[in-house]
């Protein structure tokens, strides 16, 4: 078994259940390439490391911006070779646009909380 760069290692049961996130999910991102497993068991059990949870904790935060796993991966990379290097120097104008498509989605989901808050306001006043 190796690891990339933590030594703290975790199976997926621990993943899933310290992200709140059903195994299923977790295996569909690693098939897709978001979330590859750092390493497997002798017995074929996928391994994950901190820096894998904090990874599966970007993708978790972008899931409800309503970003596709096209979009994900590529932010995954630009976000990993910024820290890598330092400095968001590479691609400022794809971040730019990131940044203010995730801005946009957030207003649309606080615009969409706020009515459905009107709405149970409504129903609770009901006699």
């Amino acid at each position: 078994m190796t690891a990339k760069t933590s030594t703290s290692t975790m199976h997926i049961g621990e993943l899933a259940e310290r992200m709140g996130l059903s195994l299923r999910t977790i295996r569909h991102y690693d098939d897709v390439g978001l979330l590859p497993a750092t390493a497997r068991t002798d017995g074929g059990f996928r391994v994950y490391t901190e820096d894998d949870f904090a990874r599966l904790m970007v993708i978790k935060q972008m899931k409800p911006l309503g970003f596709s796993l096209e979009e994900m991966a590529e932010i995954l990379g630009i976000l990993a070779s910024s820290e890598a290097s330092g400095t968001r120097e590479e691609a400022p104008a794809r971040l730019s646009e990131i940044l203010e498509k995730a801005v946009h989605q957030r207003a649309k989901m606080a615009r969409n909380l706020a009515q459905a808050d009107e709405f149970i306001q409504r129903l609770s006043a009901q006699p």
